[in-house]
């Protein structure tokens, strides 16, 4: 059996940086078990399998598997989905069947293999609980406990469909410094998929307002991560003014080399939290076949 597949890099307009992501655009009867032996395969963070809606008024359905398990929802591989799509249907609006919900995503293309996509959250970010423990996430991140906190925000975990551990920081240098402590972080970190977004705030960059990188979840360390950049809405906006638009510009995966660009925006009215979003560009840099066994 031939399976038409493609890899983008996604939140970047560059090709070979970014967030890799494999699609695979159609992928209708295929199993469960397929796709999870598929996405060990391409051993990427995320790969995105594309189905036939549900519903005839919705572009299509996707499933998002990591090489170990199904995500109900994923920043990057919804944005790249997105793209994937728009470019095939010429289409400024997509319309995405996910697990967690419908998810509308504003497409705007620039050339014929690379473009923008921004979605509105299916669901908005939750505050799950406080995160106390501030000698140990030190330890586990290799950093004094000193170094945690950043202006008003302090430790959290936050779920818009996928939980994370929302860990701010003093600095972009302190950012730079982690060297995860692998045999505390599990322990430390223990809420769902053990991760940990570490985030401080870049007032001295001027084309960013926010840097993070991202820990766990069975993949070490991820370039660009939307489900994450989607919970920390949650936190930022416990801050912001109660009436109004706030945008922010998020760079990560430099540490990694894989630099990373996610917009995020939201909106409160009358001290709630409303509306958000994140979106970013992605782009094709390559297409091929899987020969798989009947």
């Amino acid at each position: 059996m031939k399976l038409d597949y493609m890899l983008l890099d996604v939140f970047t307009q560059q090709p070979l940086a970014g967030n890799q992501l494999a699609v695979v655009p159609r992928a209708d009867g295929l199993l469960d078990s397929q796709m999870q032996a598929i996405a060990r395969e391409f051993n990427l963070s995320e790969t995105v399998f594309i189905f036939a809606p549900v519903e005839a008024q919705n572009t299509a359905s996707v499933r998002i598997f990591t090489p170990h398990t199904e995500l109900p929802f994923a920043g990057h591989p919804t944005v790249g989905a997105a793209v994937a799509l728009g470019l095939q249907t010429q289409t400024s609006t997509v319309r995405l069947e996910e697990k967690v919900g419908l998810i509308t995503v504003q497409f705007e293309k620039a050339n014929d293999r690379a473009g923008a996509a921004f979605f509105g959250l299916p669901r908005l970010p939750a505050r799950l609980a406080d995160l106390p423990d501030i000698a140990g996430m030190a330890q586990a991140l290799g950093i004094t406990p000193e170094d945690i906190g950043c202006g008003d925000y302090r430790p959290a975990v936050f779920s818009a469909g996928v939980t994370f551990h929302l860990v701010p920081v003093r600095n972009a240098e302190v950012l730079r410094q982690i060297r995860v402590n692998q045999a505390l972080f599990d322990a430390v970190f223990s809420h769902d998929h053990n991760s940990a977004y570490v985030f401080t705030l870049t007032p001295d960059e001027p084309a960013n307002d926010l840097a993070a990188r991202m820990f766990g979840m069975d993949i070490g360390e991820d370039p660009g991560t939307g489900s994450a950049a989607a919970a920390l809405i949650g936190l930022l906006a416990e801050r912001a003014p109660a009436t109004g638009l706030t945008d922010y510009a998020l760079r990560q995966g430099h540490e990694m080399g894989r630099p990373c660009r996610i917009t995020l925006g939201f909106t409160k009215e009358n001290g709630q939290l409303v509306r958000g979003g994140i979106g970013g560009h992605a782009v094709i840099v390559g297409e091929g076949v899987l020969y798989l066994p009947e």
